[in-house]
């Protein structure tokens, strides 16, 4: 099946502090209703968005926040993501306009989920990451620029490679999920199923 290709990507950030943002942040389990990708956008980082009335936005929570309206690329923190193993917080992140995270660490699950659903996931020291969230604040209008072929994530002109799993990288940049990938080798997989007749 196909998902978005990832291009060149150049954004500003927004800027999300906090360690340990687990998915029932990203996306609260009573929202997890759906089993289609549609509509989960709207209800990313919903407790920490709005008031207990889910209506009043927080003003000190960074999507409410005009500065950053419109940014492709989500700044976190220190494992970003842990929690369970929903698949709906990527959805939620990409619902909302988001095309990447960068972070110092990511946990494990949310990777793979990621992954499968076009999300990138950029890990870079923790030395450039809080830099980068000095300079947000400073002037949210800084844009960073990330090429996925290359690996790399620029930052006030100073690039900074990345690694990313080969298998992964070849997804996003070609748009493919697993389904999609295997369905690419259609003609291997039938040139094999007539030899073994």
């Amino acid at each position: 099946m196909k998902t978005s290709q990832f291009k060149d990507l150049t954004s500003t950030l927004a800027p999300l502090l906090r360690d340990n943002v687990d998915t029932d942040q990203i996306i609260p389990a009573r929202f997890l209703t759906a089993t289609d990708k549609k509509g989960f956008g709207k209800r990313l980082f919903m407790d920490l968005r709005y008031e207990e009335d889910g209506a009043t936005p927080k003003p000190d929570f960074v999507l409410n926040q005009k500065q950053y309206k419109g940014a492709k690329i989500l700044l976190a923190h220190e494992n970003f993501g842990c929690g369970s193993s929903r698949e709906h917080a990527p959805w939620a992140l990409i619902g909302a306009g988001f095309n990447a995270v960068i972070a110092i660490s990511f946990a494990d699950i949310f990777k793979n989920n990621s992954a499968k659903n076009g999300l990138l996931l950029v890990e870079l020291p923790q030395s450039v990451v809080d830099e980068m969230h000095a300079d947000v604040l400073k002037n949210p209008k800084e844009k960073a620029s990330i090429n996925l072929a290359k690996q790399t994530c620029t930052w006030k002109k100073k690039a900074h490679t990345f690694t990313i799993n080969p298998f992964v990288k070849k997804c996003l940049m070609e748009g493919l999920d697993d389904i999609g990938y295997t369905l690419s080798f259609a003609q291997e997989i039938k040139r094999f199923e007539q030899a073994t007749i």
